[in-house]
């Protein structure tokens, strides 16, 4: 089933080149079926860049989603032109008063700032505010994980000696989830982070639930007990070039970086990524919008009611 996006949306000739199922907005106006609407918060520098990969991955799901792309008002990006962020994405007093299926919430490279001292903390913690009563599921991506836990729950972050760099093996910690349904007894995510949450301090909340890990990179989903809110600590939806990209930025800046662990071939960045996480990447974001948004969530979107805690 295709995603609907807007009609000139970057996305749209490169999704349809990957033959991802693109449904422009004229399309969708002549069929008689509601979508899953799903926002997006972008909190990534290379908007662009992440709206593809996301649209990537929830087009390869069998359920019509219509996507509104928002952005923070009060920060400003200096990599993504005004005219895009104009055209394409809203604002939160813009969304404020709509009811969403899902929300996903992307990292940001902030994530060794002190949450408080992240200049559009005040504002994010409104949108997750608004967030219990206005959608029925949200996704939290890697630091989006790591501020989600902190405000809903007081969790902290810590810093670590090096980064976790790389493409790392999982296990389920709780098998039974329908979000890990279908998935292999190991399989791989990327991860790219400074920073960790700890099990000990989640496993101390009664409604959260550690879903997956690594033992060497850590947590990588948890999960409220009700499906409401996902804490995600990986990147499944990395486009196959995009560690080697951070690599090689890191290392022009002479910055201390080691090579992705898991990722080239050979274990040389001279040769191609090797992709071992699309597959269940891919079955991530569907088993999400399958059983914890399409199955459960009100065909009338004003009778959502509040995630509780």
């Amino acid at each position: 089933m295709p995603i609907k996006i807007p009609n000139d949306l970057p996305a749209v000739q490169t999704l349809a080149g990957e033959n991802i199922f693109v449904m422009t907005e004229t399309r969708a106006m002549t069929q008689d079926i509601r979508p899953l609407r799903i926002v997006l918060l972008n909190l990534m520098p290379k908007k662009i860049e992440t709206e593809t990969q996301i649209s990537r991955i929830l087009g390869n799901t069998p359920l019509q989603i219509e996507l509104t792309l928002m952005r923070i008002k009060t920060h400003e990006t200096k990599n993504t032109s005004k005219d895009h962020l104009l055209s394409f994405y809203k604002t939160f007093d813009e969304v404020k008063n709509e009811k969403y299926d899902g929300l996903i919430i992307t990292g940001a490279p902030v994530e060794q700032i002190p949450f408080e001292e992240v200049d559009y903390w005040p504002e994010l913690c409104e949108i997750m505010d608004w967030s219990a009563s206005n959608v029925h599921s949200t996704f939290h991506i890697c630091w989006g994980a790591q501020a989600g836990l902190y405000y809903h729950y007081g969790i902290p972050k810590y810093a670590m000696d090096k980064k976790v760099f790389g493409v790392f093996p999982h296990k389920a910690d709780y098998a039974q989830s329908m979000l890990l349904r279908g998935f292999d007894d190991v399989f791989y995510a990327p991860h790219s982070r400074h920073t960790e949450v700890r099990r000990e301090d989640v496993e101390r909340v009664k409604n959260l639930r550690v879903l997956a890990s690594s033992k060497e990179a850590g947590l990588h989903i948890v999960a409220e007990k009700g499906g409401r809110r996902f804490f995600v600590f990986g990147h499944t939806e990395y486009d196959p070039y995009t560690l080697d990209a951070e690599y090689k930025r890191d290392l022009a800046a002479g910055l201390p970086i080691e090579k992705p662990v898991n990722y080239y071939e050979g274990d040389n960045p001279e040769l191609p990524p090797v992709v071992t996480w699309r597959g269940h990447g891919n079955l991530l974001f569907t088993n999400w919008l399958n059983y914890f948004v399409y199955q459960s969530t009100p065909y009338d979107l004003t009778k959502l009611e509040k995630a509780e805690k």
